[in-house]
């Protein structure tokens, strides 16, 4: 049990000074946390310390498009977006999760407001590179930064829906983590901190999976290249790579359920995987 004296410590190292972090985190593992992950958020709000959420919502989108008969379909990682398939990306992301998230942290006593990439200009983006493969998918080229510096200046929590507009206004599907990265590299935040509902980057270590403390770039290359990292976590390391060869000093993968968990990782308590720079 967290004695007195250590709560007061950790809230010391959070207070000393007023600080913005960037929160990533699936629809679906955002749509599964305990009431007291939002109250936690919520907490950190009232003391000075400000999250900037970004969320994703790839099962739910899956869901809707079955629904409507369309087939789904990822390419490394990154889903297969037609103009029909972005109808429904943008009307599940910025109509559905978005609201939701928005209303689960106004039920917890904070101020929010839910924005689209597209609001404002807000995630301006350009085809990525192969076009072809992927389809209307985005690769973020500015973020609005004083948009989002203007909604927190005013005592809200933004929650940011990945859908992204460039200057002849079409929109691209941005993939969240990518996004997210985007965001927390042009508000020049310390840290990125990724959501997920599984407790870090794990590694097999004599046949058992364990979770890794730290890795740096290099290592990541290195298990994206033996298959060790796969599937829907490249681009969440990809995005954190990009984001800790500019301004952001690490991102920290931590699994969503843990008890203040949020609070711990800005406290520099061990939890999670810390990605580094070296």
């Amino acid at each position: 049990m967290k004695s007195a004296l250590d709560s007061s410590q950790q809230e010391n190292k959070l207070t000393k000074e007023n600080r913005t972090f960037v929160m990533k985190c699936g629809g679906s593992t955002l749509e599964e946390l305990p009431d007291s992950f939002y109250s936690d958020l919520v907490e950190l709000q009232n003391k000075g310390i400000q999250p900037v959420i970004v969320h994703g919502g790839g099962p739910a989108i899956s869901e809707n498009l079955s629904k409507l008969g369309i087939e789904t379909k990822f390419v490394n990682g990154l889903r297969y977006t037609s103009e029909e398939v972005l109808e429904v990306v943008e009307m599940v992301l910025t109509g559905s999760i978005n609201k939701k998230i928005v209303r689960r942290i106004g039920q917890s006593g904070g101020k929010v407001i839910g924005l689209s990439g597209v609001d404002g200009g807000l995630i301006q983006a350009k085809p990525v590179t192969n076009v072809a493969e992927v389809g209307l998918v985005g690769e973020v080229t500015q973020v609005n930064a004083s948009l989002i510096q203007g909604v927190t200046e005013l005592g809200y929590l933004p929650v940011i829906a990945p859908v992204g507009i460039d200057v002849s206004g079409q929109r691209y599907n941005i993939n969240a983590d990518t996004a997210a990265g985007a965001v927390a590299s042009e508000l020049g935040v310390k840290q990125m901190i990724v959501v997920t509902d599984v407790p870090g980057i794990l590694k097999s270590v004599n046949g058992e999976k364990k979770v890794l403390e730290s890795v740096s770039v290099q290592q990541i290359e290195d298990m994206i290249q033996t298959g060790e990292i796969y599937g829907g976590m490249i681009p969440k390391v990809r995005a954190a790579v990009a984001c800790i060869s500019g301004k952001v000093s690490e991102v920290v993968i931590v699994d969503g359920s843990e008890p203040n968990v949020l609070g711990k990782v800005l406290a520099g308590e061990k939890i999670g995987t810390k990605i580094v720079r070296m």
